[in-house]
């Protein structure tokens, strides 16, 4: 007897951290299972990602873990059922090449270009103010959309500020197009794996085995480490050197394990940024535990 075919529409961010799902599914390992896994890139990021799995364009969606508890703190009908990459995401904290800025910490009142309202980039804004006590408004944010719109805006305003993935935006500080101010890195899990209620009730046994098969794919690009370097390096011509830094310092999640234990410090400071209700707790954003009922933890 046939198994039941399965159809599903995933998605996340153009970046190198998926890699594994996109490679994975070309390979055809879940198509082996009878998963049939469409993958889509979101380049407006986490707002585009939360729109579309609230049209339903998306199923299951590769989300940066703050970005996703904002969302369901804001009353979003979704889950995170994994942490996807254990690691925190080191953002790199951007000028344009005219700016007259020389430090960070001589700035008095920032201004951030966000891809949207409450995206990682707007959320990270947040997190680098805190640290540095700026007090930020409204007025604080241009929304430019994606990494080409900030280019736009800061060749205007060149002591904007934007913050983005690292190895992403490297090529374009080596060209002298950007100014590097600094880093800052999540202090927490920085991907997770978000899914609707809906259709997380429906697929709970699949989406087991989903996760089972990733955490395991994963594991193993980790350890065939030259020739995950050679294949991202050349999928984005990123350099062989950084790359080899960047797996290095990645480490996904090569085990099934429920996710709020690993998800309540972003929690936490999101309250303490005000930036989710007081009376959040980890455990709401999460499946509760019959739906590990299948597993061996």
């Amino acid at each position: 007897m046939n198994q039941k075919a399965h159809y599903f529409n995933i998605g996340g961010v153009p970046e190198h951290f998926n890699i594994p799902w996109r490679k994975s599914i070309d390979e055809g390992l879940f198509a082996l299972k009878n998963i049939e896994l469409d993958w889509h890139d979101y380049r407006g990021g986490t707002g585009d990602l939360i729109q579309a799995l609230e049209n339903k364009t998306l199923d299951i969606a590769i989300m940066l873990t703050e970005g996703a508890i904002k969302a369901i703190a804001d009353g979003k009908k979704f889950k995170i059922i994994q942490i996807y990459v254990n690691s925190p995401l080191i953002w790199g904290i951007y000028a344009y090449r005219t700016t007259t800025l020389k430090t960070l910490e001589d700035i008095k009142a920032p201004h951030f270009c966000i891809s949207r309202h409450y995206s990682g980039s707007h959320l990270m804004a947040f997190l680098l103010s805190k640290k540095f006590n700026w007090a930020l408004n409204e007025d604080s944010f241009s929304i430019i959309g994606n990494f080409i719109g900030a280019l736009g805006n800061m060749q205007e305003n060149p002591n904007h500020l934007f913050l983005w993935e690292r190895f992403m935006t490297k090529p374009y500080v080596d060209s002298g197009q950007l100014t590097k101010m600094g880093e800052i890195a999540t202090p927490w899990p920085s991907f997770s794996i978000v899914v609707r209620e809906d259709f997380m009730n429906e697929n709970q046994a699949v989406l087991i085995q989903m996760l089972e098969m990733i955490a395991q794919y994963t594991y193993k690009f980790k350890q065939n480490a030259q020739q995950s370097i050679e294949y991202i390096a050349s999928f984005f011509g990123f350099s062989i050197q950084d790359m080899k830094t960047w797996l290095a310092d990645t480490d996904w999640n090569y085990v099934l394990d429920p996710p709020e234990l690993k998800i309540e410090g972003a929690v936490q400071l999101l309250k303490e940024l005000g930036l989710i209700p007081i009376e959040i707790i980890a455990k709401d954003l999460c499946p509760n535990h019959n739906f590990w009922a299948n597993t061996s933890f």
